[in-house]
């Protein structure tokens, strides 16, 4: 397989799943700073400009974060990825929604990409404390949902993954997690697969 990602992006939250199931694929790296997911060849394999992407070994494509991890734990259930009961894994989708769209996809742009809400550079300190809210009500939220708990279901699936990769953001700009989420943070950073993927990616553990 071909593995299309970004050092210390959503990506690492897949780059985890994979080193988890112990695949074998090839890594192409994505510089999104210099544009690298808008030029033609990247286009070709991807045209939603994205990341993460997936190429399986038979050439199909899949892209999205929540798409390339329910597929790797329904491929290779041995590893339980996703719960067995129905309830666990309609609560393991809801926190990937909830992680990606609204933490990431609602909060974290508005940080990290705020000129793509307005060009008006006078308006992006507002733009911006606005994401931080977002960003600091999902992890409240996704606190409680820890509540009592190592990981989101109990035992770890693909939603820590996801949790994962917000959490490390937040780590990353000094944004204080509330105590499950910093509990469940530290908890992923001692799972080997998470350390071989950090220094992987060039950071240090």
């Amino acid at each position: 397989m071909k593995f299309y990602m970004t050092p210390g992006s959503c990506s690492t939250g897949i780059h985890i799943l994979l080193e988890e199931l112990e695949l074998v694929f090839e890594v192409y790296l994505v510089n999104l700073m210099a544009g690298d997911h808008l030029k033609p060849e990247n286009l070709a394999v991807n045209p939603k400009a994205s990341i993460p992407t997936l190429v399986r070994d038979d050439g199909s494509t899949i892209t999205e974060f929540q798409a390339i991890a329910w597929w790797l734990a329904r491929t290779y259930p041995k590893a339980r990825l996703l719960p067995q009961d129905i309830e666990s894994e309609v609560r393991v989708i809801e926190t990937l929604d909830y992680v990606v769209g609204t933490i990431h996809g609602s909060g974290y742009t508005r940080i990290f990409t705020t000129e793509n809400y307005s060009s008006n550079k006078d308006e992006h300190a507002t733009i911006q404390a606005r994401g931080r809210e977002i960003v600091s009500k999902g992890f409240a939220v996704m606190n409680e949902v820890l509540a009592g708990k190592a990981y989101v279901v109990g035992n770890f699936s693909i939603a820590d993954a996801a949790l994962f990769y917000v959490e490390f953001w937040a780590d990353k700009i000094k944004l204080d997690l509330p105590p499950n989420c910093l509990a469940h943070y530290q908890r992923m950073l001692q799972r080997p697969a998470v350390r071989r993927v950090l220094m992987e990616e060039g950071y240090r553990v």
